[in-house]
C-alpha cells in the first residue's frame, strides 16, 4: 500500500460516520481524489482549518488497488483562503472549487487545471476584482476543457477585447483589461449557459452568488 504526498487543492468535503469526513482534493500530479479523512470533524482534528474549499495544501496519503477512496495521512496547509480580506472574495471561493470539481476527472492528471485553481488564489490574494476575475476563470476553464465557441460573432466589441486580454495577461493582473459592467453581464450569461450546458446542471454555489448579488446583506463565507 503506497504512500504518496502531493500539492493539492481541496475542492470539497462532506460527512462521513460520526467523525470522519470526505475530501475531494486536486493534486498536481495525479488528477482528482477522494479521501477519507480520519476524525476530521474532531474539535482537535490535525486536519482542523485544512480542508476550506481551495486551500493549497500538502498531502500524504494511502491508496490501495481497487478502492475508489484513498486514506488521507494528513493535510498540511499552505495558503488558506480564510485569511483573504474581503467577503466577496471569500464568496467567490467555494464556485471556484465547485467548477473545478466538476470538471477535474478521477485519477487523470491536468497540470493546466491545477494551476489555474491555484491562479485564482493568487489573484485573490492580490486583490483582484473578483467579478472580472470570475469571468477570466470561466473563460480559461471553458478554453482548457475545449468547449468555448471558436465563433463569437454574436458578443460585443467589449467582450471580444476583454476575452483577448484574458489571454494576455495572468489573473492578478485582470483589473488592467478593460470591462464595463455591462461587457462583464454579457460574459457572465454565456459562460453560465455554457456550463449548464456542459454539466447539465446549475451550480449551486453560482444560485448562491447571484443570491448574494440580489440580497447583498445576507453572507454564507
Amino acid at each position: 500500500m503506497p504512500l504518496y504526498t502531493a500539492d493539492a487543492l481541496v475542492l470539497r468535503t462532506y460527512k462521513l460516520g460520526e467523525v470522519d469526513r470526505i475530501v475531494v482534493f486536486l493534486t498536481r500530479d495525479r488528477g482528482k481524489k477522494r479521501g477519507v479523512a480520519k476524525g476530521a470533524r474532531r474539535p482537535r482534528s490535525p486536519f482542523v482549518g485544512a480542508l476550506e474549499p481551495l486551500t493549497e495544501v500538502k498531502v500524504a496519503y494511502f491508496e490501495k488497488e481497487h478502492r475508489d477512496l484513498v486514506g488521507l495521512n494528513y493535510a498540511e496547509t499552505c495558503r488558506s483562503p480564510l485569511g483573504l480580506s474581503t467577503e466577496d472574495a471569500l464568496d467567490h471561493v467555494s464556485y471556484f472549487a465547485e467548477l473545478l470539481d466538476e470538471w477535474a476527472q478521477e485519477a487523470d492528471a491536468d497540470a493546466r487545471l491545477y494551476r489555474l485553481g491555484a491562479s485564482m488564489l493568487d489573484a485573490l490574494f492580490a486583490g483582484a476584482p473578483v467579478e472580472p476575475l470570475a469571468r477570466y476563470f470561466e473563460y480559461w476553464l471553458l478554453r482548457l476543457q475545449g468547449v468555448y465557441p471558436e465563433a463569437q460573432g454574436s458578443l460585443s466589441d467589449g467582450a471580444m477585447a476583454f476575452l483577448a486580454g484574458s489571454r494576455a495577461v495572468p489573473p492578478q493582473m485582470v483589473a488592467k483589461v478593460p470591462a464595463s459592467p455591462s461587457v462583464l453581464g454579457e460574459l457572465e450569461s454565456l459562460h453560465r449557459g455554457l456550463i449548464a450546458m456542459h454539466l447539465e446542471k446549475t451550480l449551486k454555489s453560482d444560485r448562491v452568488l447571484r443570491d448574494l448579488r440580489a440580497h447583498p446583506s445576507k453572507s454564507w463565507a
